[in-house]
């Protein structure tokens, strides 16, 4: 039969951060009568100013997709940015391809995001063509378990919601505890280098790109070349065998060692003991469950420390389900949340890492050289800043959203919202992670190369953090004061006198004006 004219049961939907061959969009496919549909469009690389490294991976690991269902018999209806004719947005694309091919339905798996799941619904009911949203097995906790686990306790915890999903699915068990005896091991994975740094760190497993991974990259610098970032060093995994040698080479060479140097950072370290595994897991070119297992394994086996191994699978099988959970509960007013009515701009110095604070000059040039930081450098670097300045939550969500190659809304919104600016009042982090300069002293090397002195709050040679540090505690002690696990800070504040609290106000205004004009 002519695959051109044949009817068409099913239409596939496959967005680009889903890209599973075992996808319950697949259930039941029959190449002879269902289609697979892909679409790049401009509008999801513009609504946020995306890094050209971001917009480069999506689109090589979707066309890399397209090839291996291609390959595999299936038809699939794909669009490219640089087709003729392209219409640069999801509802547009698909209104021609549904009128078109006239299906009698279209397939999806849940969105990763609130605003194209809205998109592709108002889109279906235009065109009176159902619209089938099957669950996503990539995850290990459906939408429905969640929604039961937050229905039955009276605050949502990530650490109670991550042991229940540890006995539920027997991962680091002994018998019906923890295995060591403990649930977490953030005690032992909190350690700085010290002045000598980091030994010798295993590199991470480089890709080099492909023929259509060069093509693409072509096509990113020609269309996006006002776009923020570089594409020099663009190496990450695009393909499922990719993922895999990358998760097994992380396992191999640097899990060991990642657990008590998880929260480090070093100049001219980007990747340290990390794993880079994170897009690959958002664009679901790798699966949770074989991540867990080759990591618990390295423990059982004595390749890697329990601290370690624990403080990995915490990310995946904590954090991770966690904050998909949190998502889709509070969506999409979550999204506006504003508990401590921040209302600040952006400082432009986030875009070009034009500034002497040294540690965000370094964190915010590795994040427009490589599309990349890890945790930490984003929590108490780059987020704390934003914080402590009084950044407008949105303003940071479309920073974070814009600029990191593993940035996905369903898991970046909830860690940059809540975690990192307190936006939400409390629902994802029990308090605000707020310190002085003193901290990224302790856990980087930053310090050494910058002309301000973290023990110094006012004058010439105070550092901002510190200053901003005292000048937020003042600005929400009336909220704050209610915290239990602000009580000790709060304490130190009212040890101030009054003339010290004026001074430090008064140099966190010429801070604010130098940073944000």
């Amino acid at each position: 039969m002519d695959t051109r004219t044949r009817a068409t049961r099913n239409l596939v939907l496959v967005l680009g951060d889903q890209l599973d061959a075992r996808s319950s969009a697949f259930d039941g496919f029959d190449p002879s009568y269902d289609r697979v549909w892909m679409v790049e469009v401009t509008e999801e690389a513009e609504y946020v100013w995306s890094h050209k490294a971001r917009i480069a991976l999506f689109l090589s690991a979707m066309r890399h997709f397209r090839d291996r269902l291609r390959q595999a018999g299936w038809t699939v209806e794909y669009r490219q940015l640089d087709d003729a004719g392209a219409r640069g947005n999801f509802r547009d694309e698909l209104t021609v391809s549904v009128r078109k091919l006239r299906p009698e339905r279209l397939v999806v798996v849940e969105p990763g995001e609130w605003r194209v799941r809205e998109a592709l619904q108002s889109t279906a009911a235009r065109l009176a063509i159902p619209l089938e949203i099957r669950p996503d097995r990539h995850f290990l906790c459906s939408l429905e378990d969640f929604e039961q686990h937050a229905a039955s306790r009276r605050q949502l915890r990530m650490e109670f919601f991550y042991r229940q999903m540890r006995q539920r699915l027997g991962v680091l068990m002994a018998g019906n505890g923890p295995a060591g005896g403990r649930w977490n091991f953030d005690a032992e994975n909190r350690q700085g280098f010290g002045r000598e740094g980091p030994s010798t760190v295993p590199p991470p497993l480089r890709f080099t790109p492909d023929a259509t991974t060069r093509e693409v990259i072509a096509l990113v610098e020609k269309r996006f070349a006002g776009h923020p970032g570089s594409l020099a060093h663009f190496d990450w995994p695009v393909t499922p065998e990719d993922a895999e040698a990358a998760l097994k080479d992380f396992v191999s060479n640097r899990l060991a060692s990642f657990g008590p140097y998880q929260d480090a950072m070093w100049t001219g370290q980007p990747w340290l003991y990390h794993s880079r595994l994170s897009a690959p897991l958002n664009l679901k070119l790798l699966d949770p469950r074989q991540t867990i297992a080759l990591a618990g394994e390295a423990w059982r086996s004595g390749d890697a420390p329990l601290p370690s191994v624990e403080g990995f699978i915490r990310q995946i099988l904590g954090w991770r389900e966690y904050v998909r959970g949190v998502y889709w509960r509070f969506m999409p007013g979550y999204a506006q949340r504003n508990a401590l009515g921040a209302q600040g701009p952006l400082p432009r110095l986030y875009w070009t890492a034009d500034t002497d604070l040294n540690c965000l000059h370094e964190v915010v040039r590795q994040t427009l050289e490589y599309g990349y930081a890890h945790h930490i450098q984003r929590l108490m670097v780059t987020g704390l800043l934003a914080q402590l300045l009084g950044v407008a939550p949105s303003e940071v969500h479309r920073w974070y959203l814009a600029v990191y190659v593993d940035a996905v809304e369903w898991v970046e919104l909830p860690n940059t919202l809540g975690m990192s600016q307190f936006a939400d009042g409390g629902l994802m982090a029990s308090k605000p992670y707020v310190a002085t300069g003193k901290y990224l002293q302790r856990m980087s090397n930053y310090c050494a190369g910058c002309r301000y002195d973290p023990a110094v709050t006012v004058g010439g040679r105070a550092c901002p953090f510190s200053t901003l540090y005292w000048d937020f505690l003042a600005r929400h002690e009336g909220t704050l004061r209610n915290n239990p696990r602000m009580v000790l800070q709060v304490r130190n504040l009212r040890r101030l006198s009054q003339d010290d609290r004026e001074q430090i106000a008064s140099q966190a205004a010429r801070v604010r004006d130098t940073l944000c004009r």
